[in-house]
Formats: C-alpha cells, structure tokens, sequence
C-alpha cells in the first residue's frame, strides 16, 4: 500500500488524522511505525512526524516477545486486544494502556491505544455528574437516611465507648458519637459536612501519603463488604497519632449503597501492655538461656574440676597461700595467680571464690588458650543473631554469666594484643555491648587471672600491655611447684590415691613407703597434673593392692649445637631465678619432643608425657620458640 510522501496519514483517510482515539498503523514483520496521528503523538508524548518510521519496540522496550505474540494473534483473528503491552511515554514513565489491534491489507496492523486511567477518571465523572442530575432530592434522602440512624441509635451512640462516625458515599461526615470526637481532639460539629478521610486518616503510621482509593472505610460503601483493620493510626486535630482498630460497615437503602458507619477504638494502651509483655518475655527467655548456659558451664567445670577438692599440703609455701586467700576473699579486689602449669592456680581461685560474698553465684571459667583469635570476643561479651556469618541466635558471653560471681581467666598472657585493650575497658568501665549490639550491659564481675607466663617480661618485649598488667596485677598470688614443697607431696599422692580408687570402681592400693621416696625424689615438670596422672596410672597398674607406679626416668640430655642452651641449669642451693626455671622448662620441652618424635598430641605425645594439656604446651612451644622436630 503506497503512501504519499507530504502526507504519509493521507492514505488513511481525515478519520484517521483527526480522530480522537490514540492510532498507529504499523508494519510488524518490517517492526515500523507507517503513520500516526495526532491523538497518538499526545498520548505518548513525541512528535508525530518523529513517530513514523520509528521501531514499534523502542515504544515497548522489554516487550518484544509479548508485542510479536500480540501482533500474530491479530492477524491470525482480525482484530484482538491486550493489557499486557505497556508503552513508554516520552518522558520515560510506562502508561497503562488498553491495545486494540485490526489487521489491514498488506500485512499492516492499525493499533488502536486506550489510556485506561483516563477512561477510569471519565467513568468518576459520569457517577459525579449522575449523582449531580439526581438532584436535591436524591442529597435529602441520603441525608434523611443518615439522620434516622443517628436518631435511632441516640442512646447507644453517646453511651458507647467506642469511637462512632458516618459518611455518606461521597466520603464526607454525616455524624460522629462522643466517644469518637474525645478520642480525636475535634468538636463533632467541626467534623460533619468534611472528609473524614482527610481530616483523620490521610497518613499512614510511617507518615506516607494515604490515598482515599486504598481507605478500606471507603472501600465498604464502594464494594459492600465490610472492611476490619486492626493495624492502622487514626490522627488527633493535635496532629498526634494513636494506633487504631476500626471496622467499617456499609449502608444500603432499597439495595443501593449508600455510605458506610465505622467503629474504632483506641489499642494504644493494649499496644502497650503488649511491647511490655514482649520484653517480659524476651527477658525471661534471656534469663532461661543465662541459667541453661551457667548450669552447662558449672557441668563442665565440675567434669574438668580436680577430684581434690581444696588446697592440699603443710608446706610453709601452702599456708602462706592460705593467708593469702583469706586476706583476699573477703575484697572484690582483682587476683593474678602466676605459677608453672600445674601448680593448681584453678584451685586458688575456685577457693577464693568459694570463700567470698559471691560463692552463692556462679564461677565461670575462660581458658584463653583454647579460644579461638576470632572468637574471643563473642566468647567474652556474646554476640547479637546476625552479628556475623553463623551467629543463628542471641549468645551470653562469659562476662554476663558471671554476673554477681566471678570471673577467671586462665592463661590470660595467650589473650591477643590487640584484644587487651577491650577487656582493660570493661574491667575499668564495668561495661559492654554484645558483638553486633548497640546495647551496653552492666556487669558486676570480681576478676580472678591466672597465667604461667611472666607477664613484667611479657610487658617489657611489647607482648601484653602494661597497663592491663597492673590492672590485672592488684594481688598477686604465687602457685608454688610441687618440687619446692616435698612434703606435700605424701599428702596429695594419698588423696589422689582414693580418689582414683573411687573414680575407676577398685580396691585402694596401699602407698608404702618406698612408694613415698620414690615420689618425693621425682622433679615433677608437670607439677601437679603430672603427679595425678601417675597415680591413676599406678591405680590402673596395681596388682594384689600394690601400687605399681610408673615413674619416667629422666631423660638423657640431646646432644648437638644447641644442647648446650636446651640444657637445664643445675640445681643449686637456693630456689631457681625465673630465668633458671625459664631455661629449665625450655629443655624438658625440647627433650620431651624428641623423645616423642615431634608428636604434641594425643596417647605418647609430648603433652602426656609431661603431664600438661595439650593447648598448653603448644602456647609453650610457641611462646619458647621452640622448633618441632
């Protein structure tokens, strides 16, 4: 079909130029717009001359498919229509369009466009002017209907506690009880003859515009449904706003609809009572947690705890401790017990515990060691759900479970540096936030540290900070080792002999005398830890009630370079120097790896045969400097 160059709308005839419905002609297979008319250039807001010639799918970009599928079906039909299609105004903005399609000779296509929201706005204006041409008689009657329901229900309006109005169908307020006028700050009379809808109920609770088409109170006169909310604000004349519960109910007269009555109250006071009940119970669901973590933590520390409960021993070393305790116990004075590992620090501080006004709440023990460099925090102060990949819930730290007890903190020279300073914080501050929350937490915790570490030395190379040392260092107790305190030894051997006894489910060995020697002559590396140890060994080995006990020889002295620095000093009169005991340690260490073959962990390892844990001699090993073979 040939179209004239100077009038390309020519060939389709003054209809189609100058009517007033939006109409493209177009091509599909060659995906070209062949004429529009003017109607068509103002509802898509481009010249009408740019129009033509222009691809059918720039104005639907992202609906290829849809517009191809749309373009078959009518010329397989003759003519079918769509919503789907959505073209694009000139200014960007997607326009809700009503696509009629007719096929045409050629193959062309005429589309005619329907902009439905205006089509929407002309059917208001018809029901407006509809309602205008009924007249006064029909606005009487209406408010007639209106005033025989106030009039009817006098009594129980004004007497209800709910909050009671009108409107008619043009939304505007026919009456409201007293209830409702108190509640929302306004004189009844000031609100009749208004919008309701903008008088009380324009804004959402978060403040965002609430248009009059999504008021479920005007739905019930459009739809005939009766519309209960519980979730939404009504605003006072105050320009305060309280939530509210409401439920609009349509009025008809001879089948026609005719407005809607509402009945709201005010929830705000229930809203409350709700929020605190929430919490409550938010707090008591915290509290079962800190009490189902504090009895695991006192389960775990009663598995982990010795057999001997309370400081055994006679030695001058051992009741000065005593002293010690007792001068302490009574204060919430920070302790720092320092001493070989072994030595029975925990034991210091669960009996300073123990004896103080906090032994009603728990102890909770931290081995620093063992945690994590990344999860020291949480372990210290917990952690919010969502704080970090694998946070699935809410977690008490330490710190909040020892609340009114106390806190202790074994091997506390492992905690990183960088980390010192957030517990210096909390330990001046009494204070602090769960990882991921915003929430500080006070926290009454007496602080008891224990390390095998010289912290002075630790200070001066730059390791621990100086400033938490003296923190932590405000009464500090030495742990004195087995080997300087012989004579208690006899003492300890027994009560770990029972105790073993009883444990394993066998007859008590009996601890003779040459048992004793043998026991007091041994050097004790592993203190004792290590003395326990061979004790339930003995107790495992002992045949016809004589306790076998396997006691290592010593081991012989590692030749090469480095034996000389490996190799103990020797004993001399006097109590080692802490550099003595230092290199002392270093060379059991280095013996007990090569006798091992390296091996830290597990039965034969390193660990075992010194009688520590394995944690602890890797802190050692690290901390020494030491090379595994």
């Amino acid at each position: 079909m040939p179209v004239s160059a100077a009038d390309p709308n020519a060939e389709f005839g003054p209809v189609f130029e100058v009517g007033a419905e939006a109409m493209l002609v177009i091509d599909p297979d060659a995906d070209r717009i062949v004429a529009a008319n003017a109607a068509a250039a103002r509802l898509l807001g481009r010249e009408q001359a740019a129009l033509r010639g222009e691809p059918v799918s720039a104005l639907h970009p992202g609906q290829l498919p849809a517009l191809i599928v749309f373009t078959q079906g009518v010329q397989a039909k003759g003519r079918w229509w769509t919503h789907a299609l959505t073209p694009r105004h000139g200014e960007g903005r997607a326009l809700t369009i009503e696509t009629v399609g007719t096929a045409m000779p050629d193959g062309l296509v005429l589309l005619t466009l329907v902009d439905l929201d205006e089509r929407r706005q002309r059917q208001v204006d018809r029901e407006a002017d509809r309602h205008m041409r009924a007249g006064l008689s029909e606005w009487q009657r209406m408010e007639r209907i209106f005033r025989d329901i106030e009039r009817e229900n006098q009594l129980i309006l004004r007497a209800a506690g709910e909050g009671i109005y009108g409107v008619n169908a043009e939304g505007i307020t026919t009456f409201v009880n007293p209830a409702a006028a108190r509640m929302l700050g306004w004189n009844a009379a000031d609100l009749v003859g208004t919008d309701m809808h903008a008088a009380v109920h324009h804004t959402h609770a978060g403040g965002g515009h609430y248009p009059h088409r999504d008021c479920p109170i005007y739905a019930a006169f459009r739809d005939g449904i009766v519309h209960q909310v519980d979730d939404e604000v009504f605003w006072r004349r105050d320009g305060t706003a309280f939530p509210v519960e409401y439920t609009s109910t349509p009025i008809r007269d001879r089948g026609a609809l005719v407005g809607a009555v509402i009945v709201f109250r005010d929830v705000s006071q229930r809203r409350e009572a709700d929020e605190r009940l929430r919490q409550a119970l938010a707090e008591v669901e915290s509290l079962r947690e800190r009490l189902e973590l504090e009895n695991a933590y006192l389960r775990e520390e009663i598995r982990a705890g010795s057999h001997h409960q309370g400081i055994i021993g006679r030695s001058p070393a051992i009741e000065a401790i005593r002293r010690q305790i007792d001068l302490v116990a009574g204060t919430d004075a920070t302790v720092l017990v320092t001493g070989e590992s072994g030595t029975g620090k925990e034991l210091i501080a669960r009996a300073i515990h123990e004896a103080s006004r906090r032994r009603d709440r728990p102890l909770i023990r931290v081995n620093c060691a063992a945690v994590p460099r990344e999860l020291f925090e949480s372990e210290f102060f917990g952690h919010a759900r969502g704080a970090f990949t694998g946070a699935l819930r809410d977690r008490v730290g330490r710190f909040e479970l020892a609340d009114g007890g106390t806190l202790f903190l074994d091997e506390v020279g492992e905690i990183p540096l960088d980390l010192q300073g957030k517990l210096l914080r909390v330990l001046q501050e009494r204070s602090f936030e769960r990882v991921g929350e915003e929430r500080t937490r006070a926290v009454d915790v007496r602080l008891v540290a224990a390390t095998n570490r010289d912290l002075k030395e630790e200070v001066r190379r730059g390791r621990f900070r100086g400033d938490l040392y003296f923190r932590l260092n405000v009464f500090p107790i030495g742990a004195t080792p087995l080997r300087e305190r012989p004579e208690d030894i006899p003492l300890i051997a027994q009560h770990m002999l029972a105790g073993a006894a009883r444990r394993l489910g066998v007859p008590e060995p009996r601890l003779s005398e040459g048992d004793v020697r043998r026991l007091t002559r041994h050097d004790w590396p592993g203190n004792v830890r290590e003395l326990e140890n061979v004790i339930e060994r003995g107790v495992i080995l002992a045949q016809r009630g004589r306790l076998r006990l396997d006691l290592p020889e010593a081991a012989p002295v590692p030749s090469g370079p480095d034996s000389r620095s490996d190799r103990p000093a020797p004993p001399s009169s006097g109590p080692l120097s802490e550099a003595e005991r230092r290199a002392r340690d270093r060379a059991e260490i280095v013996e007990a790896l090569a006798l091992c073959g390296g091996k830290v962990f597990g039965p034969g390892g390193a660990a075992a045969l010194l009688g520590l844990r394995p944690t602890t001699l890797a802190s050692r090993i690290k901390a020494f400097g030491i090379d595994k073979p």
